[in-house]
């Protein structure tokens, strides 16, 4: 008898809980949710929180407000993050950069693992190999014949040491066989104004902020990561096309939740993302910045952060890259 009071108390206590985790996401949210982003007003990271904070809004009817955090290496507001309170009103965009961060900083002071509750991937983004006009290659093969026969005379941009952009081009070096010099710079635009000045001869850059200097000759195109050709670039080979199938590399963005955040509430932040990247209108927005919509949901993004953390550290260690 007593057994059977046990059980049947667990049951309920288990029916009570199962109840109370429904109700707390059928409420949520009941007022506005804070979106921090670690990086500086402008960028393409903002553009894609603030569209998919708007859809938000709009949708739940309160709203989802922008806090821009930006700062060393995105650690700042990434911190902020991982300190707040986890009760789903606030929220975080991250970026590839989080799986680089402890391979480069072993005074990190958050565990990219266990600090945070991964909510959903938003988009991916490829690279596009860009040179200089003076450059005397049109194409991929020519320009690792180039790189060859002149080993550590090429320099290639990056915004900052330990960066995505700079792990693109290690990673460059070592599938092409090649030696090239890194030139870290702190943001995009100093970058390509330095690249368009031919004071470097090129870089590995998103599209959208690349396109309008090629498009205007300003810059040449050689070849973009990805499976296959960008939309806003059909004329432009992907590396496996123009002969490197072994070089992909590709950044995403994703959005992140505080440890311990109910998990009926990130489920339903996940839901929400998934629902908005799949709106026709934000898919033909993001396809025209060079952006594709990759929502896959809670469990998937866990995972393809803990393979990009063991995929980067092995980069950043053989290249011997440190923070400066």
């Amino acid at each position: 008898m007593r057994f059977h009071e046990l059980f049947s108390g667990l049951i309920a206590g288990l029916l009570c809980l199962t109840a109370a985790q429904a109700q707390t996401a059928q409420g949520y949210p009941n007022k506005p949710i804070r979106f921090i982003v670690p990086y500086a007003p402008g960028g393409s990271t903002s553009q894609v929180a603030r569209m998919v904070a708007a859809k938000m809004t709009e949708n739940w009817g309160q709203q989802v407000l922008i806090d821009n955090r930006g700062g060393a290496n995105t650690v700042i507001g990434t911190d902020a993050l991982a300190k707040s309170a986890p009760d789903g009103y606030t929220i975080g965009l991250t970026t590839s950069t989080l799986t680089t961060l402890q391979h480069l900083l072993p005074t990190l002071p958050f565990d990219p693992l266990k600090d945070f509750a991964p909510v959903s991937t938003m988009v991916t983004t490829q690279l596009v190999l860009v040179l200089h006009p003076s450059v005397p290659a049109n194409n991929l093969k020519e320009f690792i014949a180039l790189a060859k026969a002149k080993p550590n005379e090429l320099n290639f941009a990056a915004v900052g040491t330990g960066s995505s952009t700079h792990l693109a081009g290690e990673m460059f070096k070592t599938v092409a066989g090649v030696k090239m010099q890194h030139v870290p710079y702190k943001g995009t635009a100093p970058a390509l104004t330095d690249l368009i000045g031919g004071q470097i001869q090129l870089n590995f850059d998103t599209p959208v902020t690349s396109l309008p200097h090629i498009r205007a000759g300003k810059l040449k195109a050689i070849a973009v990561t990805g499976k296959t050709r960008l939309p806003s670039m059909p004329d432009v080979p992907t590396f496996a096309e123009a002969g490197l199938p072994e070089y992909d590399f590709q950044l995403w963005f994703g959005v992140l939740a505080p440890a311990g955040t109910p998990k009926d509430i990130v489920n339903k932040l996940a839901a929400e993302i998934s629902r908005i990247l799949a709106l026709p209108d934000v898919k033909d927005l993001l396809l025209a910045q060079g952006l594709d919509a990759y929502a896959i949901g809670t469990d998937k993004f866990g995972a393809l952060i803990k393979a990009d953390l063991d995929r980067y550290g092995k980069v950043i260690k053989a290249a011997g890259i440190k923070i400066e």
